[in-house]
């Protein structure tokens, strides 16, 4: 579901292909309902080794993090800190990911490429890129941790299925069409980058 709040655009899981027709590259938006945290090792499970992933993550969202944890006992744990970590290092998994588990929006650090990009498209999803150096803030949309799966992966690694509300801001890099908006942005600047030093050269031709 999308909705519009107090001006922020808000998606709560379960998400649609339809939900994002009109969630473009570059929109800002917030999420709520269900957010695993997932990453490196997870991914290789479900792509390399084929294991089926112990959370449902189909039309709902999973987090590149290795967040913090504290464990409060009976099960139950605390959410202290979750910064994301890089995406481009699940950029060679991310497709049969996708594919294979019907995840709908996938949040981390940083751009992605192709193999991303035709993800999003060919299954209806989205990539975010939460701004770095927040992971307290971003804990504080955490409402409650229910699920921990492959804890014998540690704690960064493990999936820790959370309960957030208004998650965000998340800024759309890959939207369901397929753009690509860190990629985009570099051939915009890229041609205003050579326009700039061919000037520049002009002037400080003198210099040996």
């Amino acid at each position: 579901m999308v909705e519009v709040k107090d001006g922020k655009k808000i998606l709560t899981t379960p998400i649609s292909r339809e939900d994002l027709a009109d969630i473009h590259i570059g929109d800002i938006v917030y999420l709520s309902g269900h957010l695993t945290t997932c990453r490196d090792v997870a991914h290789r499970r479900v792509v390399e080794e084929g294991r089926q992933i112990p959370v449902d993550v189909r039309d709902e969202a999973i987090l590149h993090a290795g967040p913090i944890i504290r464990p409060l006992g009976n099960g139950k744990y605390e959410m202290v800190s979750v910064g994301p970590t890089t995406s481009m290092r699940m950029e060679k998994f991310e497709y049969e990911f996708v594919k294979t588990t019907g995840v709908r929006v996938i949040v981390g650090k940083g751009g992605m490429k192709e193999n991303t990009a035709r993800a999003c498209k060919d299954f209806g999803a989205i990539h975010c890129v939460f701004p770095a150096g927040n992971a307290v803030v971003a804990a504080t949309a955490v409402e409650e941790i229910e699920r921990a799966e492959w804890l014998d992966l540690g704690m960064p690694e493990t999936l820790w299925n959370c309960r957030v509300k208004e998650f965000g801001p998340l800024i759309v890099s890959i939207d369901s069409e397929g753009r690509n908006y860190f990629e985009e942005k570099k051939v915009e600047y890229n041609k205003k980058k050579d326009a700039v030093a061919e000037d520049i050269c002009k002037q400080v031709g003198f210099i040996k």
